[in-house]
């Protein structure tokens, strides 16, 4: 899934955060066989996806596709609840674990990066059956409990 690095300057750690979300920014290059640098920036990214999908995809795509399935994961870890109050908590607390691994805010990943049928679904009862066993992640520690209450 993620890495966890450890920066120890300040100076790049904040460059680097700045870089997220910026459409086009040049964070990553290449130095081809003549020895010449290339920047690669989001657009060269999103053609290079389009090119070996054959769609209309982008990197966008790719990162609603992982908060989405991050999301079911989360939720099938914490489980059912019984109220409304705790399905609210739930499904804030799975939105969080994915904010956290996409490295976003709560507000973001859920109206961008999270399928919304998968929390209305979650809401009213019909996603829990669809999750079985295989659907928990293993190595995922973002889990705030563990239950299962089907």
């Amino acid at each position: 899934m993620y890495q966890n690095i450890s920066l120890k300057s300040t100076r790049l750690a904040k460059i680097i955060k700045q870089c997220k979300e910026i459409p086009g920014k040049e964070l990553f290059q290449y130095i081809d066989e003549s020895g010449n640098r290339h920047s690669i920036n989001s657009g060269d990214v999103n053609d290079y996806i389009k090119e070996i999908s054959g769609g209309e995809f982008t990197s966008k795509d790719f990162r609603t596709w992982t908060g989405t399935v991050d999301c079911i994961g989360q939720l099938a870890k914490i489980g059912g609840f019984e109220t409304q109050a705790e399905m609210k908590r739930n499904t804030i607390a799975a939105i969080d674990c994915v904010a956290k691994n996409l490295g976003n805010t709560r507000t973001v990943c859920k109206s961008h990066y999270i399928h919304p049928l998968v929390l209305n679904m979650y809401e009213d009862r019909r996603l829990m059956k669809y999750i079985g066993p295989d659907t928990l992640q293993k190595d995922n520690n973002h889990s705030p409990r563990s239950k299962q209450r089907f």
